[in-house]
């Protein structure tokens, strides 16, 4: 780790939106501070998928391959920390970390990704990302022909059942309380053969988080290869928005087509700035946001 405390920018969240970024600036011989937590949003999942020359790679493997090569180019600095708090300065922004002070930048980059939170259902935090998922495109393939639940409601149940149906079909949706479909959904739900359980869902049976029974709350169980899930979540950190950054309706930071948040000299990407969850669409977001931030240091100095 460099002994300065000074960057052109700081990158939060050194997973592949971040390394990402980190390499589009240290291509650029910007210097760069990479603050990690170590805590990737996928850490259960034990296969990447839909990103060309890695598909069905260990995720981990992948951000280890990446902080190897963004890490030599020389005024790239990688810090295992966590940042706890950010402040706007006269020139840039400083931010201080839990364990190594404070440090400062003339941009920000947050690559901070999000925090799902889990419904009280026994055996779902075991099985989220393995056989509990949210992505047809992520881990439909993997499960195509299989038995399947959609653990959701109203147009998003609606949304990922329309998805999932040319994976499979044999798909029942579990509402987990009164069913919210139109008439019509209703109709094209029935027409599929598309089944619409709403008792609640109260355990996950699983063998070291591969699902193999959904328990109702009548007892009744269920046998099932899959379950998508769509969740709610929060911003993994709440620096962004301390520093004014806006949110969307959905929760995700808000940005524009060129990574750029509300606020002027911080940048966004990867799933805390959108709804696509895939390690493809982190690395193409932070190369993106990386190359927008070395502009704007560009335009400024030039």
């Amino acid at each position: 780790m460099a002994t300065n405390k000074e960057f052109d920018v700081i990158v939060i969240g050194g997973s592949y939106a971040g390394l990402s970024a980190a390499m589009a600036l240290g291509r650029s011989l910007r210097s760069v501070l990479v603050l990690d937590s170590g805590r990737p949003c996928n850490l259960q999942t034990p296969h990447s998928h839909n990103f060309i020359t890695q598909d069905g790679e260990k995720p981990a493997t992948i951000a280890e391959k990446a902080k190897k090569q963004v890490l030599e180019y020389r005024t790239v600095h990688f810090l295992n920390g966590l940042a706890l708090s950010g402040k706007k300065t006269g020139d840039g922004f400083v931010i201080a970390t839990q364990a190594d002070g404070q440090f400062y930048a003339r941009k920000l980059i947050f690559a901070t990704g999000i925090s799902d939170i889990f419904p009280d259902i026994k055996g779902f935090a075991e099985c989220w990302g393995i056989s509990v998922i949210h992505c047809p495109y992520c881990h439909g393939y993997e499960f195509r022909g299989k038995q399947t639940g959609i653990l959701a409601n109203g147009e998003r149940a609606f949304h990922i059942t329309s998805l999932v149906n040319n994976l499979t079909d044999r798909i029942t949706v579990l509402t987990s309380g009164k069913a919210a479909f139109n008439t019509e959904q209703v109709a094209k739900l029935n027409n599929r053969g598309i089944g619409i359980i709403e008792t609640p869902v109260s355990e996950i049976i699983h063998e070291n988080g591969h699902l193999k029974k959904v328990v109702l709350g009548d007892g009744q169980q269920l046998d099932f290869d899959a379950v998508y899930a769509a969740i709610p979540f929060t911003q993994h950190s709440d620096i962004p928005v301390s520093l004014g950054c806006e949110l969307t309706e959905n929760g995700h930071l808000k940005v524009d087509t060129m990574q750029k948040t509300t606020v002027n000299g911080v940048f966004a990407c990867g799933d805390n700035a959108g709804m696509m969850r895939s390690v493809a669409y982190a690395v193409a977001t932070g190369n993106l946001a990386g190359a927008m931030a070395n502009h704007e240091l560009t335009a400024e100095t030039f």
